[in-house]
């Protein structure tokens, strides 16, 4: 329904009076009045009170990965850095899954291969282009990856169990937050 001119009423002098006061403020020729000053005082408190009351969802925040065609990630507490796969040196008579070592900041780690440990399929040792390096209590591995793809914030709230084996967390767009004591424990990490 279309508002009709003689039903629109609007007070010019007081719109007048409104930019006068406001006009004189900028130029600081009229200082504000304690009544108007309480007001605006009260009004910011109520804002800043309501904001105190806001929810605040807890995260984890971790770094998350491709392997073997699947998301992974780690809590950020324990990634050292992240490293190029070149200079992997192979060790003889090392488990599969132990692809090999790296020297990272003046200390060699060994490299583990997620896809071994976990059952994942997966091409050969061209695809692994990056090396988590991560850190859990006193000892440093690193984890081989296709691809980082960065650092996420995963709400606590959206986070569901996982299969059973090396994993923490699992969620909703299935990115599988691993646990890594366990995957420092190759007989445990063992899927079934």
């Amino acid at each position: 329904m279309p508002i009709e001119d003689s039903e629109l009423e609007i007070d010019y002098a007081a719109l007048r009076a409104q930019l006068d006061e406001a006009q004189a403020l900028l130029e600081g020729t009229q200082a504000i009045s304690p009544q108007r000053r309480r007001e605006v005082l009260n009004s910011r408190a109520r804002v800043l009170a309501a904001s105190r009351h806001e929810v605040r969802q807890e995260v984890i925040t971790v770094l998350a990965f491709l392997v073997g065609g699947e998301r992974y990630a780690v809590g950020i507490e324990h990634v050292d850095h992240v490293l190029e796969a070149r200079g992997l040196c192979s060790l003889p008579g090392a488990p599969r899954h132990v692809l090999g070592a790296l020297v990272s900041r003046s200390r060699v780690v060994p490299v583990l291969d997620l896809r071994q440990l976990l059952g994942l399929e997966g091409g050969g040792m061209s695809d692994l282009g990056k090396v988590v390096v991560v850190e859990v209590g006193e000892e440093a591995f690193g984890l081989a990856a296709e691809l980082v793809d960065g650092r996420r914030e995963l709400p606590r709230s959206e986070l569901s169990q996982p299969p059973p084996g090396p994993f923490l967390f699992l969620t909703p767009d299935r990115l599988t937050v691993l646990d890594l004591e366990q995957l420092g424990n190759p007989a445990a990490a063992r899927p079934g």
